[in-house]
């Protein structure tokens, strides 16, 4: 298995990259400016005020890696090339001939290992089945952040296949980087299958992120890593060269410290695709005129109309610690000047939740088939051609990609099925009903700006429907694992999303860095 065998280590790429910029462990520079927990605006202020360069903050996070990688396995690869695009960068903005630079001009970005790089770095989703495979170009989305001039640092773990290969393999684990750990507690979920980029960012591996999501890959490691993640409405951003699941379904989004971070990243990487043309064609209606940064605003709470579905999201125990966070959280958001809308109730939630029930799985399954065929056959150089090759490949390197333990039931359940079919076409019209006649009509009949949850669990309500929702910090267990707010609305209500969490975050202020991993560093 020559492929797998022969592939560097990723210590090694790292050791390299710091040794040849002079920072080998033994060799370390002294930092004054804090980067840990950094903002981009911070980041760029203190590129201006000539504290710092590009070049050092990149230095900086791959010396972060090789310290933390090894216990939380967040990072699979890093770019050989990431110093040199600093050092770009660098050069740029001393010429002062590019004119006005993006708030991302200079600033490292980890991709979710599903997202395709067309340069030194793999795109494999997790898996040895697509280690050297060569992709045609960069996806969208990153063509879009080298425009912007972003440092690509490398590429984040992840559930394997973005958690669509087997329901047994554990949150975070995937064949070529092992599991992520949640750095907040190391024994807990860091959930997924955005694992990495969550981690990562949470850790101060990386000062920004991007994941993905089908049906909650990006709310749900946001969740739980103390992060904001931004699920886009479907075809905000392309999800071209993006190793797909479902198009219905999928979007690529960031998971970064801050909302104000976040929105940053979103603002340069959504927009039209000539090779994702109709979704980003469709949506491309929703972006406003002047972008998305202008929504970040202090009062963004004032005046909002936001539902609470108690049942079955906001059932807390009298004087549990969730009910308790989420009373204070409640108060908070009233003396905002928010109207809340109490007991409200989404129809038919048991089926929508059920995925059997509701006809996602059986969708989800034909159009992964279709799909990831289609993207196999697409790749300039590739081991595998088809969904049927990727299955061949994990009986035949059964011990790599962990066969005995985790299985591939969910890609064999795939490769049965044959194209949209009848029964595909039904379960795609009672998605579109359970859609309508549910999370549609509780916002419309109560002129909602949103619905807000606790936790991740309203991701599917938005995920069949390609809802926006935006996952921000609200809290810790007593174990110290961290839980988020959700706040999900209707296509193309970002601006308001990124008004409302915006002005939550800034109220609250609850992220605070992984303890034990920042003292130790």
């Amino acid at each position: 298995m020559a492929s797998i065998s022969s592939h560097l280590p990723l210590s090694a790429v790292v050791l390299t990259l710091l040794c040849a910029s002079s920072l080998c462990p033994h060799a370390t520079k002294a930092q004054k400016f804090p980067m840990r927990e950094a903002t981009i605006e911070d980041l760029q202020a203190a590129f201006r005020q000539n504290e710092f360069s590009s070049k050092q903050l990149v230095e900086f996070y791959l010396k972060q890696i090789h310290k933390l990688n090894p216990l939380l396995r967040s990072v699979i690869e890093v770019n050989p090339d990431a110093l040199q695009q600093a050092e770009e960068a660098d050069r740029e903005r001393r010429s002062k001939k590019c004119g006005p630079l993006s708030g991302l001009h200079g600033i490292p970005i980890l991709l979710k290992d599903n997202i395709a790089t067309k340069d030194k770095l793999n795109t494999t989703a997790g898996s040895y089945a697509l280690l050297g495979s060569v992709v045609p170009r960069d996806a969208g989305v990153v063509k879009r952040l080298r425009k912007a001039g972003a440092v690509i640092l490398g590429k984040a773990s992840l559930s394997e296949w973005a958690d669509f290969r087997s329901t047994q393999a554990p949150n975070g684990w995937c064949a070529r980087s092992g599991r992520g750990r949640n750095p907040y507690n190391l024994s807990a979920d860091p959930c997924g299958s955005s694992s990495g980029s969550a981690i990562s960012v949470a850790a101060n591996m990386v000062a920004v992120s991007l994941g993905t999501e089908t049906d909650g890959s990006i709310l749900c490691p946001s969740s739980y890593n103390s992060v904001v993640g931004i699920k886009p409405t479907v075809g905000l951003t392309s999800r071209a060269g993006v190793v797909p699941i479902s198009p219905k379904q999928d979007t690529i989004g960031p998971i970064c410290r801050t909302v104000a971070d976040a929105v940053q990243v979103l603002h340069a990487i959504v927009g039209f695709d000539e090779y994702d043309d109709e979704a980003t064609k469709e949506a491309s209606k929703y972006i406003p005129v002047n972008g998305y940064l202008q929504f970040l605003k202090l009062d963004g709470l004032k005046g909002k109309r936001l539902g609470i579905v108690r049942n079955p999201f906001a059932n807390f125990p009298d004087g549990s610690l969730l009910g308790l966070t989420f009373k204070r959280h409640l108060q908070t958001l009233r003396q905002r000047g928010t109207v809340l809308l109490d007991n409200l109730e989404i129809a038919n939630i048991s089926t929508i939740l059920d995925s059997s029930s509701s006809g996602e799985l059986i969708a989800l399954l034909a159009e992964f088939k279709l799909s990831l065929d289609s993207y196999l056959k697409e790749l300039l150089v590739s081991p595998v051609r088809s969904l049927k090759d990727v299955i061949a490949f994990d009986e035949k390197f059964a011990h790599e990609e962990m066969m005995k333990e985790y299985g591939q039931e969910i890609f064999i359940a795939a490769e049965a099925t044959d194209g949209v079919d009848a029964e595909v076409k039904k379960a795609f019209s009672k998605l579109k009903k359970l859609t309508r006649e549910g999370f549609e009509k509780t916002m419309m009949e109560n002129k909602l700006d949103a619905i807000l949850t606790l936790g991740s669990d309203f991701a599917t309500v938005l995920a069949i429907g390609g809802f926006p929702g935006i996952s921000v910090p609200a809290g810790y267990y007593k174990d110290g694992v961290p839980f988020g707010m959700c706040f999900g609305g209707l296509r193309g209500s970002e601006p308001k999303l990124i008004e409302i969490a915006y002005a939550f975050e800034q109220a609250t202020k609850i992220r605070k860095p992984p303890v034990e991993l920042h003292l130790s560093t």
